[in-house]
């Protein structure tokens, strides 16, 4: 099954027009020293080793179904392996093509 992805500047543009669920599944110290923030956004974290482990819980059944998730680790990676478990569970997972790496790139360089 093929993932869905969204680049940097797609997400960006897309925060412009509605607003935008964001899993980050790095450990808890990386989404607290940062993640992506703004009035669109509703950043939520969940370590991937709760959604690789199908540790699921009050936290992951609070995210929504039917509604686009994107999924965003550091390069990317994870965020697939997450995205891919969570669409088994009929998630409507999207991964940030390169992570939260990518995303600080395409900020600074905007």
């Amino acid at each position: 099954m093929a993932l869905n992805k969204i680049t940097p500047k797609e997400l960006y543009e897309k925060m412009k027009q509605e607003n935008v669920t964001l899993l980050d599944v790095r450990a808890e110290e990386k989404y607290k020293a940062y993640h992506l923030e703004g009035s669109n956004i509703e950043s939520l974290n969940i370590p991937k080793t709760h959604i690789l482990n199908h540790t699921f819980d009050a936290k992951t059944d609070s995210l929504p179904q039917g509604k686009e998730i994107i999924v965003a680790c550091t390069t990317g990676n994870s965020a697939a392996r997450c995205a891919a478990v969570l669409s088994e569970k009929e998630f409507n997972a999207t991964v940030l093509v390169g992570g939260i790496t990518a995303w600080k790139e395409f900020i600074r360089n905007k």
